[in-house]
């Protein structure tokens, strides 16, 4: 304990940031601007324990996308509770049928087509700060996965310390068939998955449930729904800042599981033959052969998704996955920062608004890509979204001197 308060004691005299408390001015007229930030407040809830603090995403009709304002409550959240040394431990789960489905992609499209891309690399900026944030937290911190975890999602909860999953938990990183690329940390945790099963799941944006994230190690526990509420309280009673004793609490309600026979986690050495190739065009020519000598259905299932997606983004996410398999956190949240900036401009290509659009707002499922096959998408192209959008553009600058991630 006396470490952590050293450490939060150094923190503090580093960050040289006063904290100025905003009070409501008194007038017989109505505050909107306070009634507006009661209704972000709202929207990322806070629970006290004794030892404790819990914060609840609570957007359930939007399935808690994050907006820019939540990532920036969550994150000053997070700082000042890291900085309370009456505070041991954090936890986080979502309201709901979702922990959080990721971006809030349909405000992002809208600001994009009305020409505040600006706002868009406000949220992406933000969004980064906080997962590093999570990944370089100095105090134990909890994940209750309980329903869709996507994209975004997945990066604001897969850096912490202990991911709880559940029989409703679905996992994706469905970012390709958006024109998009997975981002928020994805580069890095996909990356170190066995074999080649994170380039599988980044191409296709396949999902996997609560077993196969145990099972693929990018969840630390499983429980059933039905017992969360008894994991909740037992920790909830926690005098701790310990994480083996929180772990120890987290285990007595955890329970084994197994894989059944129809997880795509047993298709691993067909994964592996398919997925360790260069290209994406070679990829998809594995694939095919594979079908045509094995018959299985798994694989036609798997090109009909290759070929769903935008071709654009196959390309720039097998490199973004291939380059995050030898690089460290921050740097893969830089790099996956630029290509986030890149995609967001139109500087190439408007396959992130398409994608949007043709999904989730006029959700005719008919995305026109540009450019609308893999043969047309040049190199050039690909490299163009891995550099700065201009000599002018700032790059993500994260306190790595300060924060490094835990192992």
């Amino acid at each position: 304990m006396q470490s952590l308060k050293a450490l939060v004691g150094l923190r503090q005299r580093l960050r040289f940031v006063s904290h100025h408390q905003t009070q409501r001015p008194f007038s017989a007229q109505p505050n909107y601007a306070y009634n507006d930030d009661l209704q972000l407040q709202d929207q990322v809830l806070v629970q006290g324990r004794a030892k404790s603090r819990a914060a609840l995403l609570n957007r359930p009709s939007a399935l808690n996308a994050l907006s820019t304002s939540m990532v920036a409550r969550l994150k000053r959240l997070y700082e000042s509770w890291e900085e309370n040394s009456d505070i041991g431990f954090v936890l986080m789960k979502g309201s709901g049928t979702a922990f959080c489905s990721g971006a809030d992609v349909v405000t992002l499209y809208h600001l994009i087509n009305e020409g505040n891309v600006e706002e868009c690399k406000k949220f992406f900026e933000t969004l980064y700060k906080f997962v590093y944030l999570q990944r370089t937290y100095l105090k134990p911190n909890v994940a209750i996965l309980d329903g869709i975890t996507m994209g975004g999602g997945a990066g604001i909860s897969l850096p912490g310390m202990f991911r709880v999953v559940t029989e409703k938990t679905v996992f994706a990183n469905p970012e390709t068939q958006m024109g998009f690329h997975p981002d928020a940390g994805a580069s890095f945790y996909l990356s170190r998955l066995h074999g080649y099963l994170g380039e599988y799941l980044a191409l296709t944006g396949d999902k996997l449930n609560g077993v196969e994230m145990i099972a693929c190690g990018l969840a630390t526990h499983y429980s059933s729904t039905a017992r969360l509420a008894w994991v909740e309280e037992r920790v909830g009673k926690l005098i701790t800042d310990d994480p083996n004793v929180l772990e120890a609490s987290l285990d007595q309600y955890a329970d084994l599981v197994y894989t059944d026979r129809g997880s795509v986690l047993h298709k691993i050495d067909t994964i592996d033959r398919c997925f360790s190739h260069d290209t994406v065009e070679e990829i998809i020519d594995a694939l095919e052969k594979e079908a045509a000598e094995s018959y299985d259905e798994w694989c036609k299932t798997t090109l009909k998704k290759l070929r769903e997606a935008s071709p654009l983004s196959l390309k720039i996410t097998l490199r973004s996955i291939r380059e995050g398999r030898f690089q460290t956190f921050d740097q893969c949240l830089a790099r996956e920062y630029r290509i986030s900036l890149n995609g967001v401009s139109k500087r190439v290509s408007d396959d992130f608004c398409e994608g949007v659009r043709a999904r989730l707002v006029d959700k005719d499922f008919a995305p026109k890509w540009d450019p609308p096959s893999l043969a047309e998408v040049s190199k050039d192209m690909v490299d163009s979204y891995f550099s700065r959008l201009d000599e002018f553009e700032p790059e993500l600058e994260l306190p790595t001197a300060l924060r490094e991630p835990f192992m």
